[in-house]
C-alpha cells in the first residue's frame, strides 16, 4: 500500500508539472518560470500580496500609494478580485479586470483613503469568480508616508498549482479555500521565518520602519492575525539577543528604544556607525507570514553612507496556510 501511495503521489506530480508547463507556454525567449518555484516578488502568479499600502485621510499629496497590476498574457484577459486587509483586519473589496497585456494603476486616496493595511489579489473566473489559474500577474507598488519614508515594492506572487478553475469551486459555491501547501490543486508554500539583512544605526540618523502580515484567515469576515511572534536581532560582530512582541493583521513599527525590547536598549546595542540584522517568526513554525522594510535617512544627500529605499524581506523558511475567499461574478 506504501509503495502504490507513493507511485500515485509521483504520477499527481509528473502530471501537474504537466498541467503547469502546458499551461504557462511562454511566447518569449528563454525557458517558462517553473510555477512550483516558491512564492517571489520577481515572478508572475495567480495571486499577489502587496505588503503595505497606505494614505492620508483627507489628502494623498504626502502620503499615499500607486499600485500597479499588469497581465502579461499575450492572449487572456485577467478577471483580479482585490482584498483590501486593513492592519485593525477589517476587509474591503473590488475587481479589476485586464485585457491581454494590459497594466493598470490606481491610488490607494482613491479606493481606500485613510487606511493603512495589505492588499491580496486573486485572479478568478470571467463567470462566477472562482479562483482562476492564471499566473501571468505580476505588480509593483510605490508608496510615501508623511514622515519622509518611500519605497518601491515589488508584489509578492503564488503560482496556481492547478489548470483552471480551482477544483472544488463552482456555480454554487459561495467560498472557496486557497490552500498554500504546494501541492497540486493549491498553492506555493508561504514563508514562515523572515529576514532583515541590515538594519541601520539610528544614531547615524536612520528611522527604519519594519511591516509584517499575517497570511491566513477568511477574506470575507476577516483576515487572521500575526499573535505573538518571537525574533532574533543580531548586531555586525555576531552577538544576538531575543524578543518577543505580537501583532494584529499588520504589524508595523519603527525600530527604536521601544521596538523590539531589548535589553541592552536597540540604539545601545546597534550604536553609531554599526548595523545589524534580524529574523521573526512564530515558534511553532504554522504561520505564514511576509513583510518589507523601509528606511528614511533625511542626511541622504549630504552624506555618503546615508540611504532611502525599503525591499521586502528575505524568506527563510516556509510553511502552510490558506485563505478563505467569497466566491460571486466579477462587477467588470
Amino acid at each position: 500500500m506504501r509503495t502504490s501511495r507513493k507511485f500515485t503521489h509521483a504520477l499527481l506530480a509528473l502530471f501537474a508539472l504537466f498541467v503547469m508547463s502546458s499551461f504557462a507556454m511562454a511566447a518569449d525567449p528563454g525557458l517558462n518560470y517553473p510555477p512550483q518555484s516558491e512564492s517571489s516578488d520577481q515572478k508572475a502568479g495567480s495571486l499577489l500580496v502587496y505588503n503595505f499600502y497606505t494614505s492620508g485621510a483627507t489628502s494623498g499629496n504626502a502620503q499615499n500609494t500607486r499600485i500597479n497590476i499588469t497581465n502579461t498574457s499575450t492572449s487572456s484577459a485577467a478577471f483580479v478580485h482585490l482584498y483590501f486587509v486593513g492592519e485593525t483586519c477589517s476587509i474591503a473589496d473590488s475587481f479589476i479586470c485586464l485585457t491581454a497585456t494590459q497594466t493598470a494603476s490606481f491610488l490607494a486616496s482613491d479606493v481606500d483613503p485613510g487606511i493603512s493595511g495589505y492588499i491580496v489579489a486573486v485572479a478568478v473566473d470571467g463567470v462566477n469568480g472562482c479562483p482562476f489559474a492564471f499566473n501571468w500577474l505580476i505588480g509593483d507598488e510605490y508608496v510615501k508616508l508623511t514622515t519622509g519614508h518611500a519605497a518601491n515594492l515589488g508584489a509578492e506572487a503564488f503560482s496556481a498549482l492547478y489548470a483552471g478553475v480551482l477544483p472544488g469551486c463552482d456555480a454554487n459555491s459561495t467560498t472557496a479555500t486557497l490552500n498554500f501547501n504546494g501541492l497540486f490543486g493549491g498553492y506555493n508554500l508561504v514563508p514562515a521565518a523572515l529576514a532583515g539583512s541590515n538594519v541601520p544605526s539610528r544614531a547615524d540618523g536612520n528611522d527604519t520602519i519594519v511591516i509584517l502580515n499575517r497570511i491566513g484567515g477568511n477574506l470575507g469576515i476577516g483576515a487572521s492575525t500575526l499573535g505573538s511572534l518571537f525574533g532574533i536581532f543580531y548586531d555586525d560582530a555576531e552577538n544576538s539577543l531575543s524578543f518577543t512582541f505580537s501583532g494584529s493583521c499588520q504589524f508595523r513599527s519603527t525600530f527604536s528604544n521601544a521596538f523590539p525590547r531589548l535589553t541592552p536598549r536597540f540604539e545601545t546595542f546597534i550604536p553609531a556607525g554599526r548595523s545589524g540584522w534580524f529574523k521573526v517568526f512564530q515558534q511553532t513554525g504554522t504561520v505564514g507570514i511576509l513583510g518589507a522594510m523601509i528606511n528614511f535617512n533625511a542626511n541622504a544627500t549630504a552624506a555618503a553612507n546615508a540611504f532611502n529605499g525599503g525591499h521586502n524581506l528575505h524568506k527563510l523558511t516556509l510553511t502552510t496556510s490558506s485563505y478563505v475567499v467569497p466566491v460571486f461574478p466579477a462587477s467588470c
